[in-house]
């Protein structure tokens, strides 16, 4: 569009030097005995002035009238004989070319200067409203962010009650159902009830410790993590889960070290959520891929890819929210677990989604020099 624009200003100064060629003769031709045509013709002049001066503005109509002065001269002086009392409208209509000119390249360049400066206004609103858009954003983040906080300090103030009333009962609880099942014998009705409510129990009490993890900031030992080592380690671990599924479970290699300061306990509890979660979600037949890509900007993003079903749009609004959960299992506490870990490392996670697509979770963590320490 812009070389277009380009080449027809390039050939605007041809179509003005044919368009006074043509008129000049048209003068020089025509014979003398038709005034008519010739007061036609001096008429026409008027259209390179004017085509001019709204092209190049001021300087372009006075050149071009200057030209057409020039060129209709000669012919009003030797072949009309140069009469000043008889041709006096023809020397004035050289004046009126100038003044036409001069006026018309004036007005073209002025309102030429406030297209632009309306122009630039134009940018500045753009830029002003998007700088407006953008902290709208930010504040809309900072709020919820001190939602979640809001709940985390209501959170931690119940951990403390719930993990002493709840967690003492159950323990006694659970004790006297391993005594009980010990008087029935295996088969009998009463022992798989009694199986049920330990494992009720046991199901009871992991929803308290993921509470006391969500509600109370544990104290983290940051040391050098080598991102890679721990994502081999996980995916080792989960290896025999990922095969009775039948899910194929890749990581990909690095294409560089990628090492970074983390309490590295709790770093392998987040990413061992997110691949959990993939695992679940992914039918078999299905695969997860974990890929680790470091930035020149000092950051990596590690990438897990299932090929399950997706979340919808209303899910993937409260996935992060502390107990919510699709599973009938689930205490809907795995990811908001999570993506608390990642903040706390300074990092961020975010979830794209869509249905019949898979999930795709990117953590995007700070990268660590590894001169600034060594392992420990």
């Amino acid at each position: 569009m812009q070389i277009q624009k380009l080449s027809i200003t390039a050939f605007r100064p041809i179509i003005l030097a044919c368009f006074l060629v043509c008129i000049s003769l048209l003068h020089y031709l025509t014979p003398l005995h038709l005034p008519y045509l010739h007061d036609i013709f001096q008429r026409l002049y008027y259209l390179p002035i004017i085509l001019a001066a709204l092209w190049f503005g001021l300087r372009g109509g006075l050149i071009c009238s200057i030209l057409v002065s020039i060129a209709y001269a000669p012919h009003l002086l030797f072949q009309w004989g140069g009469h000043l009392t008889l041709e006096m409208e023809k020397y004035l209509e050289i004046m009126l070319y100038n003044i036409v000119g001069g006026v018309t390249g004036l007005l073209s360049q002025r309102e030429r200067e406030r297209t632009v400066e309306l122009q630039k206004t134009a940018r500045g609103l753009e830029e002003s409203y998007q700088k407006l858009q953008n902290q709208s954003e930010r504040i809309i983040i900072i709020e919820e962010q001190l939602r979640r906080a809001e709940k985390l300090s209501t959170l931690g103030e119940m951990a403390a009650v719930l993990a002493h009333e709840i967690r003492n009962p159950l323990g006694s609880i659970r004790g006297t159902a391993e005594i009980l099942k010990d008087d029935y014998k295996p088969g009998d009705p009463k022992q798989e009830f009694i199986d049920i409510q330990i494992k009720e129990t046991e199901r009871l009490n992991r929803v308290v410790e993921d509470f006391l993890h969500m509600a109370r900031p544990q104290p983290a030992d940051m040391q050098l993590c080598p991102i890679q080592e721990e994502l081999e380690t996980i995916v080792a671990l989960l290896s025999n889960d990922a095969r009775g599924r039948q899910i194929s479970l890749v990581l990909k290699p690095a294409s560089a070290p990628v090492i970074i300061s983390a309490d590295g306990e709790k770093l392998r509890q987040a990413f061992l959520n997110i691949i959990i979660n993939s695992l679940q979600a992914t039918p078999p037949g299905g695969s997860v891929t974990i890929t680790t890509t470091p930035y020149e900007a000092g950051s990596c993003e590690i990438c897990f890819r299932d090929s399950g079903p997706g979340i919808d749009a209303e899910t993937m609004d409260r996935i992060f929210e502390p107990f919510f959960t699709t599973k009938p299992d689930g205490t809907g506490l795995g990811l908001a677990i999570t993506k608390k870990i990642i903040e706390s490392h300074g990092g961020t996670m975010q979830v794209e989604s869509e249905v019949g697509h898979g999930t795709i979770v990117n953590v995007i963590l700070p990268m660590q020099n590894a001169s600034d320490g060594g392992l420990r």
